[in-house]
């Protein structure tokens, strides 16, 4: 059911974006392309088989052998009686030192104690908690996908912020290139600007290498490619709870659930089992030993019932037994403890870091316009000989680092809210 609901959502997410891609579509398809969710039917169907075969213990059990024996000694008329038959003509040789038989077995379980009923529940069990092992498996390359992606978010605002700086440093060069040729600046000058706008071009052209990396491994996971395809930024929406949901709490419940019923098996060991039988031979001796005994033609015998079998060996070790399930239980129990103490503190530690960026973003706005202004002041200085073109491209790196540090800080805050969402699966 939830592999029909989340490929329905895929589709649709499908349908309504369709040159721009969504973190949600990403975090999606990566699930669905991970190779382990292969995993998920070899689980269902090897659970179906388990259930097929304790669903067939029900069924008759019959079973077809042959037997032939010899033997040293076998049951003999007493000598008085020998003599008694040989005067009437009757031979009174015994049964027979070799004996042969074919015939078939034939059982039916009436009762089993629970034993069956046991075995289903703890192979439901056990498929419920491989599957949400597998769930904690797949959930895992989320935190992956979302590095990857605003990685990618993150070297594109840098690739546009050095485009809009070498825009500003283009400018200023054929500024001072035109004061060059009115002999009002000097040739160095204008290399120092063309440096930098070489310098600043190494830089886009490093950043747009790692994009195409970042953007093939991304592809990897989701199994398309991302080719022309423009990444959507995420919302910097809160969860609205947070209280974690995260697989791995269900596959504590999942465990517990298999642990207790493991458990309720141990009193189906001490019941009894009652079952029907039945056998039937042809061969020699049959059940009449008397008239084997008087001759030895084979003949065809049969015989049923009812059979009551109780072992009482499990009443040894059942104490002990529950006392294992018991400790078990708590075994689980810490690990949970465990899991949710850790993931508590690290809820903690990203709610921190998301308000301390809250608080350092909250200036960044302010920050870039300061220094554009004193960016431009600057260019209307250099026009004015009042400074040279070093004093010029320091101002403008100033202000490519505060719109660089303001696009980081929006950034980083949507990626520790997304890795606040992934910690609690919210």
């Amino acid at each position: 059911m939830k592999r029909i609901f989340l490929t329905a959502g895929l589709i649709v997410a499908a349908l309504c974006s369709e040159a721009a891609v969504t973190l949600d579509y990403c975090l999606e398809r990566a699930e669905e392309n991970y190779p382990l969710i292969k995993k998920y039917a070899l689980v269902d169907k090897t659970a179906d088989l388990q259930l097929s075969d304790i669903n067939r213990s029900w069924l008759p059990r019959a079973g077809v052998y042959g037997q032939l024996t010899a033997q040293n000694s076998v049951p003999g008329f007493p000598e008085s009686l020998q003599g008694i038959l040989s005067q009437m003509g009757q031979p009174a040789e015994g049964l027979g030192k070799v004996q042969y038989k074919l015939g078939v077995d034939v059982s039916q379980t009436i009762w089993d104690g629970g034993a069956s009923k046991s075995q289903r529940r703890i192979e439901r069990a056990s498929a419920k908690e491989s599957e949400s092992a597998l769930d904690v498996q797949v959930y895992a390359i989320r935190e992956k996908v979302i590095s990857l992606y605003f990685g990618i978010l993150l070297m594109d605002e840098q690739i546009e912020q050095s485009n809009t700086t070498l825009g500003l440093l283009r400018s200023n060069r054929d500024l001072m290139q035109s004061m060059l040729d009115g002999g009002v600046a000097m040739q160095s000058d204008v290399d120092m600007v063309e440096a930098q706008m070489l310098t600043v071009g190494q830089r886009i052209s490093e950043a747009r290498s790692t994009v195409r990396g970042y953007r093939d491994m991304l592809a990897i996971y989701i199994g398309e490619s991302l080719e022309g395809e423009e990444l959507v930024k995420p919302d910097a929406a809160m969860p609205p709870v947070m209280e974690s949901a995260r697989p791995e709490l269900a596959m504590f419940d999942a465990r517990t659930r298999l642990n207790d019923a493991r458990n309720a098996a141990v009193s189906s060991t001490v019941m009894p089992k009652i079952g029907l039988f039945a056998q039937a031979w042809y061969g020699y001796p049959g059940f009449n030993y008397f008239e084997s005994m008087i001759d030895r033609n084979l003949s065809f015998n049969i015989i049923a019932g009812v059979k009551v079998q109780w072992n009482i060996d499990a009443f040894y070790t059942r104490k002990n037994s529950r006392r294992k399930f018991a400790l078990a239980k708590r075994m689980i129990e810490s690990d949970r403890e465990v899991f949710l103490f850790n993931s508590g503190l690290q809820t903690s530690s990203q709610i921190a870091a998301i308000n301390g960026l809250r608080d350092v973003m909250a200036d960044d706005g302010r920050i870039v316009d300061l220094r554009g202004s004193v960016r431009k002041a600057a260019e209307s200085q250099l026009r004015n000989g009042i400074i040279d073109a070093n004093a010029l491209l320091s101002k403008i790196t100033d202000e490519n680092q505060a719109r660089l540090t303001a696009t980081y800080h929006e950034i980083q805050l949507l990626k520790n809210i997304y890795e606040l969402k992934n910690t609690i699966n919210r």
